[in-house]
């Protein structure tokens, strides 16, 4: 798929947010193990989810941000901080520069929303990755549906 072209976009209608569950169950579920009931929760109605899409309508890539309240127990309570999750990339498009612009695009939201960081809790193999992308790790490791994490956070330049 090298050379792909891809666009990221808000997920809006119902089918743009089936294609993101979709990859979501491909990647966490399916790949990684991780439980249907613990992948989805009640967190996903009032998220805001970021869909990437080859051009062909193919579902690349999905991640979501949480803001308020949804956010707080992730965020440490700040009500400016969002909580970005739920990052995943299918295989066959890993390495084309999908993962970074879905979180460039839930930065954006989160810039939207009038958040001023941007929370996650990073599978410890993927530090790297956010690290190049401006997040700075803090606290101890911890395991979220048994992978370990560690939680990062970038602050936001409006």
């Amino acid at each position: 798929m090298s050379g792909a072209v891809y666009t990221v976009r808000v997920a809006e209608d119902p089918a743009d947010r089936e294609a993101c569950f979709a990859v979501r169950k491909e990647v966490f579920v399916a790949e990684q193990g991780v439980p249907p009931e613990v992948e989805y929760d009640a967190y996903d109605a009032g998220a805001v989810h970021v869909l990437a899409v080859r051009e062909d309508g193919l579902p690349l890539g999905t991640g979501r941000l949480l803001h308020g309240e949804a956010a707080a127990a992730k965020t440490g309570g700040d009500p400016l901080v969002g909580s970005l999750g739920r990052l995943a990339v299918t295989k066959e498009a890993r390495g084309l520069g999908v993962g970074a612009a879905l979180v460039r695009a839930i930065e954006d939201a989160a810039r939207v929303s009038g958040l001023t960081a941007v929370d996650l809790h990073a599978q410890t193999h993927a530090l790297g990755f956010y690290e190049r992308l401006g997040y700075l790790a803090y606290g101890p490791e911890f395991p979220d549906a048994g992978i370990p994490h560690r939680a990062m956070r970038r602050a936001l330049t409006p």
